[in-house]
């Protein structure tokens, strides 16, 4: 019985790196219908191949080394000091009652630099992770636990980005916007060229007008359409998280204002652009566009306009 348990868990953890197969599998294509099949079989001049080639491979590092920071760090996850004692957690259990349960938890909290309740102004308690969530902290249901400053669980990283990680999933978008853009810019003449093949006789006479008709001609015509629709769709999902970046707000905080002790205030933690991109980005800019850890603080707390610093 014991193996057919250990399946049954290690089933849906392999299922969920199926999406993330699916990009690194069009990525890997994408890789070789460009550089093979349009750069060294189809563009004819030397100098564009060699300026075609190092732009690429220039967007492809930061695009995979970004999703790759994206995947394989870790989003953040409560410290201890937010985890109840043992006799904390054992005398709230016991309880019965909600006010005297919020009781038990007032006093923890009392310790800790917690200014975000629940909608009737009670001390926000995960009950799985038991522990006291700290501002913009939430469960995920997909990971099985808390999150700091949890943006979203997002299937194509099998990953929830966060605090620790939400820096490099704007990166991974921007890049991946700009690989897609790129290739899509390129690619787009041949693309016209297969398509509009010369009607002059003999053809000697404008060869330029035209490419052959080879296995080259299906990559680099669905290359186009490929690219141009990866670039609309995730252009529109980049620009919408750069405006919570420029708010300050997650994906959750867009959707449900946080709750502070005076009531909701969806622009809670913002501190102006300037501050707001800082806190993301880090406060040395030679570092924003690249995927290395410079968000600053530690995840469990954050500047807010209502609370003095």
């Amino acid at each position: 019985m014991a193996p057919c348990r250990v399946a049954r868990c290690s089933c849906p953890r392999a299922l969920s790196w199926l999406p993330v197969l699916f990009v690194v599998l069009v990525v890997a294509w994408s890789y070789y219908a460009y550089v093979f099949e349009l750069c060294l079989y189809t563009i004819p001049s030397v100098e564009e191949q060699s300026i075609c080639l190092v732009t690429f491979h220039l967007c492809f590092a930061m695009f995979m080394w970004s999703y790759w920071r994206t995947i394989f760090t870790k989003p953040g996850n409560p410290a201890k000091e937010f985890s109840l004692t043992k006799a904390d957690r054992e005398q709230y259990e016991k309880e019965q009652r909600p006010e005297a349960q919020q009781e038990i938890l007032k006093k923890v909290a009392r310790e800790l630099p917690v200014y975000t309740c629940t909608d009737t102004g009670a001390i926000r308690y995960c009950d799985r992770c038991r522990l006291i969530k700290p501002d913009r902290c939430h469960h995920c249901s997909t990971c099985n636990t808390c999150v700091l400053k949890m943006d979203h669980h997002c299937p194509w990283v099998n990953n929830c980005v966060g605090f620790s990680n939400y820096k490099f999933f704007i990166l991974f978008l921007a890049y991946s916007v700009l690989y897609c853009l790129f290739i899509t810019a390129t690619v787009l003449r041949y693309f016209i060229k297969f398509w509009t093949p010369c009607r002059r006789t003999p053809a000697e006479i404008c060869p330029q007008n035209e490419l052959p008709d080879t296995h080259a001609k299906f990559h680099v015509l669905f290359l186009f359409f490929v690219a141009a629709m990866f670039f609309i769709s995730l252009l529109s999902l980049f620009s919408y998280h750069l405006w919570l970046v420029v708010h300050n707000r997650s994906t959750i905080e867009a959707f449900r204002a946080p709750m502070f002790h005076s009531g909701p205030d969806k622009n809670g933690f913002s501190m102006g652009v300037a501050k707001n991109l800082t806190q993301v980005f880090g406060d040395q800019k030679m570092f924003w566009l690249l995927p290395v850890s410079t968000s600053l603080g530690d995840g469990h707390t954050f500047p807010t306009r209502l609370v003095p610093e």
